[in-house]
């Protein structure tokens, strides 16, 4: 997965549709997840698509894989686990990754029902990573 400073950079760059082309290149970009890790237990809540986010590495490197069946949605979630892949738990945890997401302008280049779950992407890293960092 290209740093978030990377993707940042070609965005800003970008207007209109190839803003859209590259989050859906983002999003397939993500490692693919096992159908048997999308559950209900993984899935994101409050999505207009479905969303799966699912922790494995440690507390020194949290890694995510997720997935969603949605393209542009896809992206967006690639978006959320390049600001925190990789990075220790205890970080993550405290992050502030909607200010890490805000170059981005989410609400306003995309449709609020495409945006509406962000907030709950990031909650549940967070949950996860608090978990995890706890031990």
């Amino acid at each position: 997965m290209r740093p978030l400073d990377d993707i940042t950079e070609e965005y800003t760059f970008l207007e209109g549709d190839e803003r859209y082309r590259l989050l859906i290149e983002l999003g397939r970009d993500l490692a693919p997840m096992p159908p048997a890790l999308k559950t209900d237990a993984t899935l994101v809540r409050g999505c207009s698509a479905s969303v799966w986010v699912y922790p494995t590495g440690d507390a020194k490197a949290l890694h995510f894989l997720a997935d969603s069946n949605a393209a542009i949605t896809k992206g967006i979630v690639a978006l959320v686990i390049a600001t925190v892949q990789d990075r220790p738990a205890g970080a993550v945890a405290q992050m502030d990754i909607a200010a890490a997401l805000a170059p981005f302008d989410l609400k306003n280049q995309l449709s609020s029902s495409r945006t509406q779950g962000v907030p709950n992407m990031i909650g549940l890293v967070q949950e996860h990573a608090r978990r995890i960092a706890a031990g």
